[in-house]
């Protein structure tokens, strides 16, 4: 070999490395983890708590190729990933896709008045009262309206964590039930294409419906174009929800269908004989087969 040469080879070698580098680095193996307990436990200096993170990945999941997936964040975690792998969920009729439940490391009150500050987007003073007062809470432990915090913390923390450490790639989906349900709805009317996919379950819209629900029905009724990438909607509710909040996701669902943009692809469905807890497994499972469907 030319020894005049080889400065440059070595040059042009290392570089390859750098630029490679993302393809080789180190991933998390799945195999022998515990399903049952938390994958991980991630600190968030935006909102100062703690959260659980359980995961689901496809069967032939393996860090040992280079192929990526699609990952579906769910919220409230810790009462949902044992839906994850069970029979509820048809697996062979969606895509493979990884499947991460977020939850608060808390419990019993303490993980409610956690939920009710991060799944809300905006403050409602009226809202804090009546919850404290139906749970014999002191004045001042409610606190409505940490959704924008938590975004951050998804988006800055959580996300990248699950990122760097598995074989995901960019297409990123976030599905929510109930307080999450109105969590979810606001990422998608805040919507800068960082989540594509939205699992819209029995949004509590009832809680910020001036604040969130009647602007996000101007929107859809006035807006003509909404200028974003491919993007996927499933809305859903049990038919023996209170008339409130079925009332209310019709009305969202009806206005976003009738709004008929481009790039949104929307369905919705009301579960026959479900209640706001029994529906849990089924809208999953809806979520998945409409945003995820072979």
């Amino acid at each position: 070999m030319n020894l005049l040469r080889l400065p440059k080879l070595l040059f042009i070698t290392f570089s390859l490395l750098l630029v490679c580098n993302p393809l080789f680095s180190q991933k998390l193996d799945p195999k022998g983890r515990n399903s049952f307990k938390p994958d991980h436990i991630i600190k968030s200096e935006f909102t100062n708590k703690d959260y659980l993170i359980h995961m689901s990945f496809p069967k032939n999941y393996s860090i040992e190729d280079s192929i990526t997936y699609p990952v579906l964040y769910v919220l409230d975690g810790k009462s949902t990933y044992g839906y994850f792998e069970s029979s509820y969920i048809d697996f062979e009729k969606i895509e493979d896709v990884i499947l991460v439940g977020i939850s608060h490391k808390v419990n019993g009150i303490e993980s409610k008045i956690n939920r009710f500050n991060d799944y809300t987007p905006y403050r409602d003073t009226i809202t804090d009262i009546r919850i404290e007062q139906n749970f014999g809470l002191k004045k001042g432990t409610i606190k409505t309206g940490g959704g924008v915090l938590f975004l951050e913390c998804l988006k800055k923390e959580i996300v990248p964590f699950v990122e760097e450490h598995y074989k995901t790639n960019s297409d990123r989906g976030i599905s929510g039930h109930s307080l999450g349900g109105l969590f979810t709805s606001y990422c998608f009317l805040k919507s800068d294409n960082y989540f594509t996919r939205f699992g819209i379950n029995s949004p509590s819209f009832q809680l910020n419906e001036e604040l969130f629900l009647k602007p996000a029905i101007v929107k859809f009724t006035n807006s003509e174009t909404w200028n974003t990438e491919p993007t996927k909607v499933f809305i859903s509710t049990g038919e023996n929800e209170s008339p409130m909040m079925v009332s209310n996701m019709i009305k969202f669902s009806l206005y976003l269908k009738k709004s008929n943009y481009k790039n949104i692809d929307m369905n919705w469905k009301i579960y026959k004989n479900q209640s706001h807890t029994t529906v849990i497994p089924f809208s999953l499972n809806g979520t998945l087969r409409n945003l995820y469907g072979k």
